[in-house]
């Protein structure tokens, strides 16, 4: 008898924890070190060479992390509607860690998603373009728009014609693109590339 009551309290025990087996969110993938080896989406360059902050996406459907020389690249491949939308995590570089400007660290990513961006500050990214300067931190954020000029928003309050330019421009750029006949790979570049923008 004694046997029967303890299997039966077993199996109300597993029974009980089985239904608290809830499927959980995958974690994401962790960020990649930066290397010589990593080349910008759009602009064909090692993104080390660049000033500025830098970003990385990691799709669900590819192996390979896809490298941006600016923050302000990463962003906008979310929002471009040609590009993949498989993403698995968007890391951009802490600028709270980062050792300069110019150099601004290889291994000191944070969570896009969960960053503070500075906007229209005087310091330009990439090659030459404004950038959103990103920060783990909301007031080392404040601290360098005070600064450096410009203001804080949360990822998704980065608007998307600082971005991507306006949609007369990126309509404009588009379809004299296709007009002239230009070479096309899939990959449209940002039309903040397109508009003297380029990172």
């Amino acid at each position: 008898m004694r046997k029967i009551i303890l299997l039966a309290s077993l199996a109300a025990a597993l029974g009980i924890s089985g239904c608290n087996d809830r499927p959980t969110a995958a974690a994401p993938p962790s960020p990649q070190e930066m290397t010589a080896s990593a080349v910008g989406r759009y602009c064909g360059m090692n993104v080390m060479e660049h000033p500025g902050p830098k970003g990385q996406i990691i799709l669900a459907g590819q192996k390979e992390t896809i490298w941006f020389s600016s923050a302000r690249d990463a962003i906008s491949f979310t929002m471009l509607p040609e590009e993949p939308k498989d993403i698995r995590a968007i890391y951009v570089s802490d600028m709270a860690r980062a050792p300069e400007w110019d150099k601004p660290g290889a291994t000191n990513w944070v969570d896009a998603r969960q960053a503070s961006f500075v906007i229209g500050s005087r310091m330009k990214g990439g090659m030459g373009g404004d950038e959103a300067v990103p920060f783990s931190d909301r007031a080392a954020a404040e601290k360098f728009a005070s600064e450096n000029g410009g203001r804080v928003v949360a990822f998704a309050d980065v608007p998307k014609d600082y971005v991507l330019g306006s949609t007369a421009e990126m309509t404009g750029a588009v379809e004299e693109e296709h007009d002239a006949g230009g070479p096309h790979d899939g990959h449209a570049a940002p039309s903040a590339a397109r508009d003297g923008h380029a990172h």
